[in-house]
């Protein structure tokens, strides 16, 4: 993917097991298949039903862990957290797992999501005497589960469930105790497995499949599951007002090999592309795809219309990260180390170029150009989702409004200044029926506040104000 150079990026994966004697190692490799979720930092913390024991920092996942961290991190059961920091949130002290040592209990925390009443929370916490440590939002939770007055931890943690708002995926981890709780509206994917006897949570289904575990279902909206020695139990803490998941798993920030709410991803991209056919048709002599989130809506894009799919855009998988920087100039420049154009494929053609997004516009100009510089004659820009035209407030590090090309300019003028010879959108309905989520609510379900403006919760002040949203 591009998301480092697109200015659109995933916040954060979760997962967690229990009832595994190699249940660090288990996290690990799970958390290696949600690297795409989030490559700045990492961590894992682990129960041997006594003690909790953690081991974090930052980079990928490989780089963070080597096999003698795991002589110390042994125990039953563990969570593990991948993350992409936003403005101001980075350091080590914002990795998760989050770990809170009290005189009677611990306490982990792992967050996918962001908290859109964190900063009213907080000005309210300190009011009271807490001290936070981060400025990750996820730290909300902890203080308040510490003032909870309930007696079970169950009931301290809906209690504190109660009070937030927004998108959250949590994963809470206690000596002999594991919490798995998602928001209301379910706006973030949440999904638990099995493996052997022990259970597994996780982001992302493809992170089954690569442990060897097996998808038992989708964690429900509202829905507190515990699991401990005793076996598991489902509680709700908060009535559904319906499910709004995220419409950019699907398009963008998913694995293709990955099932989201039960719809396999590689799938509803592939129907994406098929539905931009049909909205958007243009005569030309191959199609392509932006690697790698583009590609399966380029084949779809091709089987539709009959134009040859071709690797038009090849991507170069041995660039490190450490250049990529958030200046206009060094995104641009980003590009041209990720990808290059197939002369071969391209030259004396007109090409269909399919890509999942548009977000600032600079990447989309650069290939463009760069197909032209390989010899394309003409070059038509096909989008397989709705112009973006606000910002994300639920954990995607989506610009401002005012950064959104989308939100300023029409799709004529944006044409113009990528140098294409055509540019068209998918439509929000083309979009809905291409995913094909059944469901009788007006937007099937999903979450397409990015594309129309209409947020499925309430938006607080200072929402947007850089803090860390994981």
């Amino acid at each position: 993917m591009l998301a480092e150079i697109k200015g659109l990026n995933e916040e954060c994966g979760v997962f967690a097991v229990w009832g595994h004697k190699d249940a660090a190692q288990i996290t690990y490799y799970g958390l290696h298949s949600l690297q795409h979720r989030g490559q700045e930092g990492a961590g894992i913390i682990v129960t041997d039903g006594e003690k909790l024991t953690a081991h974090k920092g930052l980079g990928l996942v490989n780089e963070v862990f080597a096999s003698k961290d795991f002589e110390t991190l042994y125990g039953k059961a563990a969570i593990g957290h991948v993350r992409y920091a936003t403005a101001g949130g980075g350091g080590l002290a914002n990795v998760q797992p989050l770990l809170f040592r009290s005189q009677t209990s611990s306490l982990a925390i792992a967050h996918n999501g962001n908290l859109v009443n964190a900063n009213q929370l907080k000005h309210q916490l300190e009011s009271m005497g807490s001290i936070f440590q981060s400025t990750s939002d996820t730290e909300v939770l902890a203080h308040l589960i510490k003032r909870s007055t309930y007696p079970r931890l169950e009931d301290k943690m809906m209690n504190s469930l109660t009070m937030i708002k927004g998108a959250y995926a949590f994963v809470v981890l206690t000596e002999d105790k594991l919490m798995v709780a998602l928001d209301p509206n379910g706006l973030r994917p949440l999904s638990l497995g099995k493996l052997g006897d022990a259970y597994v949570v996780a982001s992302e289904t493809c992170a089954f499949d690569v442990v060897g575990a097996k998808f038992e279902r989708e964690v429900k909206p509202g829905e507190l599951i515990v699991i401990d020695d005793e076996g598991i139990r489902s509680e709700v803490f908060a009535q559904s007002s319906g499910r709004a998941i995220c419409s950019m798993e699907y398009i963008y920030f998913a694995r293709p090999d990955s099932n989201v709410d039960e719809i396999n991803v590689h799938k509803a991209r592939k129907n994406l592309g098929k539905q931009l056919a049909l909205q958007a048709p243009i005569e030309a002599d191959v199609v392509t795809g932006v690697p790698d989130s583009s590609i399966s809506a380029a084949i779809g894009y091709a089987e539709q219309t009959g134009i040859p799919y071709e690797l038009g855009l090849i991507k170069n998988r041995y660039v490190g990260r450490t250049f990529i920087q958030p200046s206009q100039e060094l995104r641009e420049q980003g590009v041209k180390m990720k990808l290059s154009a197939v002369r071969g494929v391209v030259e004396g053609k007109r090409v269909v170029m399919i890509d999942d997004s548009i977000v600032r516009g600079t990447t989309s100009r650069r290939i463009v150009r760069m197909l032209r510089e390989a010899g394309a004659t003409e070059v038509h820009v096909r989008i397989s989702s709705p112009p973006i035209t606000n910002p994300c407030f639920y954990g995607i590090d989506t610009s401002t409004k005012e950064e959104l090309i989308a939100s300023s300019h029409s799709i004529e003028e944006m044409r113009e200044m990528m140098g294409a010879d055509s540019l068209e959108f998918l439509s929000v309905e083309g979009m809905l029926e291409g995913i094909g989520r059944s469901n009788e609510d007006t937007n099937c379900g999903q979450c397409v506040a990015c594309f129309t403006g209409s947020y499925p919760t309430e938006i607080y002040p200072h929402t947007m104000h850089p803090h860390d949203k994981c």
